[in-house]
C-alpha cells in the first residue's frame, strides 16, 4: 500500500465527462489498495471568467473579496469529483482549502503556504476514504480565504504530499511528461523517463510551462517524488527526483524557450559606485523581477551602459519608474525592445563537463544568430537572442547537444 496525492489540472477537469474520467483513474488507485488525496484545478477557463468578473467591477479592488471569487472554481470542482467517485462506489468527500486547513501568509492573489493541518485528512485516509481537495486556495492569518497566484494548484499538491508524507505526487496534465524541449517545435524532441529537481526547475523558471515554478521549489525542499502523466493517455509519464536516483546523467536535459521577456538599456551612466543600486533599487521596490544584466564601460572609462531583462508584462511599469528616477540615476537615454527571447541550454552534466557554453554559441553562429546578453548557473546557460530566431535557435541546439530522437 502506498499513499499517493493526485493532481488534476483545469483541462482534466474541463467537464463532466472529464471528471467521470478522472474518478476511474482516481478509483483505479484506490482499487490498487492506495491511500488517495486528490488536488483539483478549477474547470478549464473558469479562472479566468472569474477574474474577468473582478476585473468588469473595479480596476481598483480589494484583493480579499478577488480571493473569495477567484477560490470558488476548485470549490464547483471538488464537489462534483466528489460526487463522481461516489457514483462507482468509491467512499470520497471534498474539502476547501480552509477545511483542512492550509495555513497562508496574507498576501492576497499571491500567498505562500506557511504549513498543513493533515490529522483530520490522514486519519479519513487511512480509514479508506479519498480526500477530494481544492487546489490554489488557502487560509490566511486574518481568517480570510487565500490564493496561490496562477498554476498554484500544482504547489497545494506538493505542499499536500510533503505534508501527508505522501510516497510520490503525480501530477496529471495535457501532455504525457516532461520533454527535452516543446515537441510542438521539435519534431524529435524526446520525453525524459526521469529528470532532476534542479533541471526541473530550472526549466519551469525559463519558460518550460509543464510544472509551476515555486511547486518544484517545495518538491525539492521536501524532497517529494513528483510524477508528470497524462490525463487522455495511458503511457508511462516523466519522474522528477533526486540526483541519486539517476544513474546516466545526460550532459543536457533539455532546452527551454521564454517569450516573456523584455530588454532595456540605459545609455552613458555614470560609472561610479552605487549606481547599480539606484537602477535596480526602485525597480525591486516595484516588484519587478530583474533577470539577466549585462554592464559595459564606455571608451572614455567616465561611463557605462547597462542592459538587463525583465518580463514583457513590467516593462511599461519599468520605465515609468527609471524615468521617474532619472535625475538620480543620470542616465542619457533609455532603449526598450520587446522583440526578445531567452533560449536556455539545461543540464547536470554540466558540473563536470567543459565546453558545453562553447557548442551553444558555435551552433547559433552557424545559423547566424546573434546573442544579446548571455547568463550562467551551475546548470544552465540562457542567451538572449531576436524574437525572429527563436525556432531556429531551438531546433538548432536540440540537434547540437545530440536529443533528437533516433
Amino acid at each position: 500500500m502506498a499513499r499517493i496525492v493526485m493532481k488534476f489540472g483545469g483541462t482534466s477537469v474541463g467537464d463532466i465527462d472529464r471528471i467521470r474520467n478522472v474518478a476511474r483513474r482516481v478509483k483505479a488507485e484506490v482499487d490498487a489498495g492506495n491511500e488517495v488525496a486528490v488536488v483539483v484545478s478549477a474547470m478549464s477557463g473558469e479562472t479566468n471568467r472569474l477574474v474577468g468578473f473582478c476585473d468588469a467591477i473595479a480596476e481598483l479592488y480589494d484583493t480579499r473579496e478577488y480571493d473569495a471569487v477567484v477560490s470558488t472554481g476548485e470549490q464547483v470542482t471538488v464537489g462534483l469529483l466528489a460526487m463522481a467517485l461516489q457514483t462507482l462506489g468509491v467512499d470520497a468527500r471534498s474539502w476547501t482549502g480552509w477545511q483542512i486547513p492550509i495555513h497562508t501568509d496574507d498576501a492576497h492573489g499571491k500567498a505562500r503556504i506557511l504549513s498543513i493541518d493533515t490529522s483530520v485528512v490522514s486519519q479519513r485516509l487511512a480509514q479508506g476514504q479519498v480526500a477530494v481537495v481544492a487546489g490554489f486556495q488557502g487560509l490566511g492569518t486574518d481568517n480570510r480565504i487565500t490564493t496561490l497566484g496562477r498554476g498554484g494548484s500544482d504547489t497545494s499538491a506538493v505542499a499536500l504530499a510533503a505534508a501527508l508524507k505522501a510516497d510520490r505526487c503525480d501530477i496529471y496534465t495535457d501532455v504525457d511528461g516532461v520533454y527535452t524541449t516543446d515537441p510542438r517545435i521539435v519534431a524529435k524532441a524526446r520525453k525524459l523517463h526521469r529528470i532532476t529537481y534542479e533541471e526541473m526547475l530550472e526549466q519551469a523558471s525559463l519558460g518550460a510551462k509543464v510544472l509551476q515554478t515555486r511547486s518544484v521549489e517545495m518538491a525539492m525542499k521536501h524532497r517529494v517524488r513528483v510524477q508528470v502523466l497524462s490525463s487522455f493517455k495511458d503511457l508511462p509519464g516523466t519522474l522528477v527526483c533526486d540526483e541519486d536516483e539517476i544513474v546516466e546523467k545526460e550532459l543536457v536535459s533539455g532546452i527551454a524557450y521564454s517569450r516573456d521577456e523584455a530588454k532595456v538599456t540605459l545609455m552613458a551612466v555614470a560609472d561610479r559606485p552605487g549606481i547599480a543600486a539606484r537602477i535596480f533599487g526602485p525597480l525591486a521596490e516595484g516588484n519587478i523581477n530583474v533577470d539577466m544584466i549585462v554592464q559595459n564601460i564606455s571608451a572614455d572609462g567616465q561611463s557605462t551602459d547597462v542592459t538587463f531583462t525583465l518580463p514583457r508584462g513590467d516593462l511599461a511599469r519599468a520605465l515609468k519608474l527609471l524615468e521617474d528616477h532619472r535625475e538620480s540615476i543620470n542616465y542619457q537615454k533609455v532603449i526598450a525592445d520587446k522583440a526578445v527571447v531567452k533560449v536556455s541550454v539545461i543540464g547536470v552534466g554540466m558540473r563536470s563537463h567543459a565546453g558545453v557554453a562553447q557548442t551553444m554559441f558555435a551552433a547559433l553562429s552557424e545559423k547566424g544568430i546573434n546573442i544579446q546578453v548571455i547568463s550562467t548557473s551551475e546548470i544552465k546557460v540562457s542567451v538572449l537572442i531576436a524574437e525572429e530566431y527563436m525556432e531556429l535557435a531551438v531546433r538548432a541546439l536540440h540537434t547540437a547537444y545530440g536529443l533528437d530522437a533516433a
